[in-house]
């Protein structure tokens, strides 16, 4: 009869090991996701606002981002940018482009297509001063190779 006791004693002290490891199993507490994602827009808000970037373009480059959270993170970094006399900081990258278009593509060696442009643009008229036909003279595009599925894959 003392066994008894001592096996249900033990067995709850079991479960209370499980259960309470179950953050360590990586099950989403959505209490804790919640939180982390106010503090997640606060945080984008008040970037924009450092930045000097309307409410509208913080809207619009951080979509995922809860809309309440960035505005009021924007106005906190808002209230105290005046009341600290704080300017705003100029970013150093250029601005990204709208979500609708393509962003510009780099060449080889991280060169931008602004250098390429220049190159094709010399050779056009390089071409153009040797009289060359214009076939000959039209810039070939690079096209990415396909891969090919290996025979163990299917």
């Amino acid at each position: 009869m003392t066994r008894h006791p001592l096996r249900v004693t033990l067995g709850l002290a079991v479960i209370a090991a499980l259960l309470g490891g179950c953050e360590q199993l990586g099950i989403p507490d959505p209490a804790k996701t919640a939180v982390q994602a106010e503090a997640d827009g606060k945080a984008v808000g008040s970037a924009c606002r450092h930045a000097g970037r309307a409410i509208e373009d913080c809207f619009t480059l951080n979509p995922s981002a809860p809309r309440a959270a960035v505005f009021a993170g924007w106005k906190d970094m808002n209230d105290y940018m005046a009341e600290k006399e704080i300017t705003e900081v100029v970013p150093q990258l250029p601005p990204p482009s709208p979500p609708g278009t393509k962003p510009a593509a780099k060449a080889k060696h991280g060169k931008a297509d602004s250098d390429t442009d220049a190159a094709a643009a010399d050779k056009s008229e390089a071409a153009a001063d040797s009289h060359a036909t214009p076939a000959e003279t039209a810039p070939t595009e690079e096209r990415p190779r396909k891969r090919r599925r290996s025979a163990t894959a299917e």
